[in-house]
């Protein structure tokens, strides 16, 4: 794990205690980095009304606990609207594809994924970012002069995890099961990193950025980070590479990141560090946390189900593969003999061109209405209406092709961290 990454190869597919006063919830940090629990900076007051009583115990709550109150059907997450918690130490927390239906992902279903705590401190008249490294002229930029000093830019942008997906593979890979809700397309408003850069000076001989984040390692360990990755030097000097301060025309929300946090779309959403605090230009692939040895990397060649792959033959993840998501119907659900089917679809860098749909299970296909895109980055929208022959249980799935002529697939394809699914999205209806 302490072996510098090679880059000779990339796959492209890839509470506070009770003398403290109450906060707003809204703009601070969900998840205390300190020994007495969760939602240190909100106050012990603040939390107790929350879950409905006091809470004698609160010096005892492990770090990064979420109480059992509010993940009650996997629905409760504060500020967040009916997603399911996967994990409470990280918390990560998934959408169901239905609740994705909206062009724009409302911050209240956009998905958590977090590796470590969540800062206590987020005053966003606080904080600095620092770029540094090769550069000819190191800054260190408050959020009021990030809006001051460069062109503020609004875009909807697609970010997915690494892992979106991993819940489906046989045998099983380890980490977070998510299923299809690791993925959303929210307005991010913000400056490109393209300009803060060029305004530092970059360097001949820089090959890579190396984001660090003011959220805490898991073990309490200050000297620790829980993850700092990177992308190459040509991805973040693209123009929708984004350092944002708005979701979606609000402030960012505490669990995606607030105040400050970085939008890569189209790669990895672990590029995209949140509670930013500082970019370096190296001139080395990056080696930080969650960017060496098997992390984010999937093997250079295909493997089988099971297949021992050596360390050195893994290759760092960077564009998303071509990926499609049916929000309407819901999985499971009743219909007439007429419905409408609808849905997004992406992939990494590039564009959808087609978007076809099948009833017969896979026998013959129908290629429906797909937008454009809103701007590079963005997510596309689909729709059409589907007329059933007869009462019954069917199967809507739904196939993207991308502007280079990639197709999803059927099956899954394989890899020891689960990483890239990109089958193909399913749901069954039952018709009279």
């Amino acid at each position: 794990m302490t072996r510098t990454a090679e880059p000779k190869q990339t796959r492209n597919e890839a509470a506070s205690g009770a003398d403290a006063g109450p906060a707003d919830a809204s703009t601070e940090g969900i998840v205390n980095s300190g020994r007495r629990g969760f939602l240190k900076n909100t106050g012990l007051a603040t939390m107790a009304a929350m879950v409905g009583a006091s809470i004698p115990f609160h010096r005892n709550m492990p770090v990064g606990l979420v109480p059992a109150a509010f993940a009650q059907d996997g629905d409760a997450l504060a500020g967040k609207d009916g997603l399911t918690l996967l994990n409470d130490r990280p918390v990560n927390a998934e959408t169901p594809p239905e609740l994705l239906d909206d062009a724009v992902t409302p911050i209240s279903r956009h998905f958590i994924r977090n590796n470590g705590v969540p800062p206590e401190n987020v005053d966003a008249d606080a904080w600095t970012l620092t770029i540094d490294g090769f550069v000819d002229n190191p800054l260190e930029l408050s959020i009021a002069d990030l809006r001051d000093q460069f062109e503020v830019v609004t875009m909807q942008l697609t970010l997915e995890c690494g892992g979106n997906g991993r819940g489906f593979f046989d045998p099983p890979a380890s980490g977070n099961q998510w299923t299809y809700g690791a993925v959303a397309c929210s307005e991010w408003t913000g400056v490109r990193l393209k300009d803060v850069l060029e305004k530092a000076g970059v360097q001949s001989n820089v090959v890579y950025t190396a984001h660090y984040g003011a959220d805490g390692h898991l073990s309490g360990d200050p000297d620790k980070l829980p993850i700092s990755r990177g992308v190459p030097i040509a991805k973040a000097l693209t123009d929708n590479v984004l350092i944002a301060f708005e979701m979606n025309g609000e402030a960012l929300h505490p669990m995606n990141g607030a105040p400050l946090r970085l939008v890569v779309a189209g790669w990895p959403a672990s590029t995209a560090q949140k509670w930013l605090t500082r970019i370096e230009l190296r001139d080395q692939v990056h080696d930080g946390p969650k960017m060496t040895g098997t992390s984010y990397r999937v093997p250079a060649y295909p493997v089988a189900p099971g297949q021992e792959v050596p360390e050195e033959d893994f290759v760092i993840i960077e564009r998303m593969p071509v990926k499609s998501l049916i929000t309407f119907p819901a999985n499971g659900t009743d219909i007439g003999m007429e419905t409408d089917v609808r849905g997004h679809a992406w992939s990494g860098d590039r564009s959808i061109s087609k978007l076809d749909i099948s009833i017969d299970f896979g026998t013959t296909w129908q290629t429906v209405e797909l937008d454009d895109p809103v701007n590079d980055g963005a997510w596309q929208n689909w729709r059409t209406k589907v007329t059933l022959p007869q009462a019954g249980y069917y199967e809507i799935w739904a196939r993207a092709t991308d502007n280079e002529g990639d197709m999803q697939p059927f099956a899954i394809a394989w890899n020891p961290k689960g990483y890239l699914n990109n089958s193909m999205h399913r749901v069954g209806v039952r018709a009279s």
